[in-house]
């Protein structure tokens, strides 16, 4: 299974020209303002599509599609708590965002909290990102190798190098401006790979919903809100929904991607559209996804031929994984057992190239590939941009000039973007630790929409109610998050977490406030101080 020369070529020409688009933008990002900002000046449409742009990465593409061919609709639900987290982003966050020139996100938490809450968020936000770099570098390597027949290791290396290098040169103008094109380009390939789906079915379109139907494909989950449902395998409804109230609150209020996207709108009105229209486009677009995915299901279904193939596929890179000799008689043993949520994944790369006409499977794959640079990009600029802002101006260089400030823009972009890729091909053979460590980072990054929550609803808390309350929230997710994990009970045994994941962050970020809130009533502590540079007067 793997593209045709015409479709190897457009996919090569479109990287080449996202490549040079960036590269473009070389001479409109020459100071620190430009590169990190794009000089404030951009309109709220282009910016709303580059947020949108980072929801929808390719591994969202390619994961939402395989969950609805596995599953149902669940995980969409994730999609309508945007509009509940945009609200309190319109009405808070761009205003505290957009009030100063500060363009770091954390600058803010040391006004409110002192520098350890700063460095505390820098840190899990730059550790966080070199995790995402690595994750999305090495899983769209995988899906796109037994595609393009290149190897794993040069996907990662070839994506790595070229994002890199334009992120380095375009600053965050050229990331907004590419994510726009690569937004459309994805969003319009989803279309046609949904009409053709539709149009695809041997007794008509009719077939496709009957199928889904009788599978229950379309199911959001249930809809009881009792104490057993904190504890189901299978999230509810609700869960979902709190859960994504949370997660998106951390996106729009913590995310370093975010917060600078806000900054580069040319008026607050701009900044404010562009949340919503990311918001409103996101549940569609997304909607549209999972219809591929309960799509393929009921056309694979009607289809023993293209399912057969998929499952032997999977079963022969399965069994090679397991180092188990691969024959005909193991894979077809191997792949009567495999069930729908099984090969997911694989069903839409393999509908790309089997079914889409010459030229638009490329063109589809390339924007598959193209948003995962956009979401590396995203991270490069923006991790950039802290190590500028968080600490060189603020411990070693508080004056750098122009010159200084853009030295170090461009290295800590090379860096990171060189860890990331290291990290990515590091993944490859360790994949307990990525485990371990997608774990360690959700405890960090719970911590820090804790730490901000608290200082936005309570005027009483001040430092040392926001390190005991940060401290019982980090503890809370640590035990939640690894409590089920071998290695725990292989230690301790007892008090395992028996709630659902979806609750980590949701009690992990909900004990931090409470908890910060009652210490500031019961505890006496210092006044707060508008200047970062000095702490807290009493």
């Amino acid at each position: 299974m793997q593209l045709r020369t015409v479709d190897l070529l457009v996919l090569l020409l479109y990287m080449a020209g996202v490549f040079g688009l960036g590269c473009w933008f070389a001479r409109k990002s020459r100071k620190p303002n430009e590169f990190m900002a794009a000089g404030r000046s951009l309109p709220g449409w282009a910016v709303g599509l580059s947020i949108f742009g980072t929801y929808v990465s390719s591994i969202g593409f390619l994961g939402n599609t395989g969950k609805a061919y596995g599953g149902t609709w669940n995980s969409w639900v994730f999609g309508l708590s945007l509009p509940i987290a945009a609200v309190i982003a319109v009405r808070w966050f761009i205003p505290l965002y957009r009030s100063g020139e500060e363009v770091s996100a954390y600058y803010h938490l040391e006004k409110r909290f002192g520098p350890w809450a700063r460095t505390y968020a820098l840190v899990c936000y730059l550790l966080s990102q070199l995790a995402r770099i690595g994750t999305i570098l090495y899983l769209v390597a995988l899906a796109l190798a037994p595609l393009t027949g290149w190897s794993v290791v040069w996907i990662i290396f070839i994506t790595g190098i070229l994002v890199t290098l334009y992120t380095l040169l375009g600053g965050i103008e050229a990331v907004i401006w590419t994510d726009v094109i690569q937004s459309i380009v994805l969003v319009a390939g989803a279309i046609f790979c949904a009409s053709l789906i539709l149009t695809g079915m041997p007794e008509g379109s009719g077939q496709l919903f009957e199928i889904a139907k009788e599978n229950d494909k379309f199911s959001l989950g249930g809809f009881e809100l009792s104490p057993a449902s904190f504890t189901a395998v299978a999230p509810t409804f609700w869960i979902v929904l709190i859960y994504g109230v949370f997660i998106n609150l951390q996106n729009f209020g913590i995310d370093q991607s975010f917060v600078q996207r806000y900054v580069t709108a040319k008026s607050d009105r701009d900044a404010k559209f562009s949340v919503w229209f990311a918001t409103l486009l996101f549940p569609i677009v997304s909607a549209l996804f999972f219809f591929i995915g309960t799509g393929l299901f009921s056309l694979y279904q009607t289809n023993p031929e293209m399912l057969n193939e998929v499952k032997a596929q999977v079963a022969a890179t399965e069994l090679a994984r397991d180092n188990v000799e691969v024959t005909d008689a193991s894979i077809a043993q191997k792949a009567a057992t495999l069930e729908a949520k099984d090969i997911g994944d694989k069903v839409l790369p393999h509908f790309i190239v089997n079914k889409l006409p010459i030229g638009l499977a490329g063109l589809l794959i390339a924007a598959i590939f193209a948003a995962a640079m956009s979401s590396m990009d995203t991270s490069l600029n923006s991790s950039a941009t802290l190590f500028l802002c968080d600490i060189y101006k603020r411990y070693f260089n508080p004056d750098a000039d122009d010159r200084q400030s853009m030295r170090v823009l461009y290295t800590a972009t090379l860096v990171v973007g060189i860890a990331g890729t290291f990290t990515a091909l590091a993944m490859i053979n360790v994949k307990s630790a990525l485990d371990a460590w997608w774990k360690l980072q959700g405890i960090f990054t719970g911590g820090m929409l804790g730490l901000f929550l608290l200082g936005l609803i309570s005027r009483k808390a001040r430092n040392p109610h926001a390190v005991v309350a940060a401290t019982v929230g980090v503890l809370l997710i640590m035990w939640m998050s690894l409590s089920k994990t071998e290695g725990w009970k292989a230690a301790v045994g007892g008090m395992v977490n028996p709630l659902h994941s979806f609750m980590t962050i949701i009690l992990g970020t909900s004990s931090i406030v409470l908890v910060g809130v009652l210490a500031s009533w019961l505890l006496p502590g210092p006044k707060p101080t508008n200047d970062p540079d000095k702490p807290p007067t009493p």
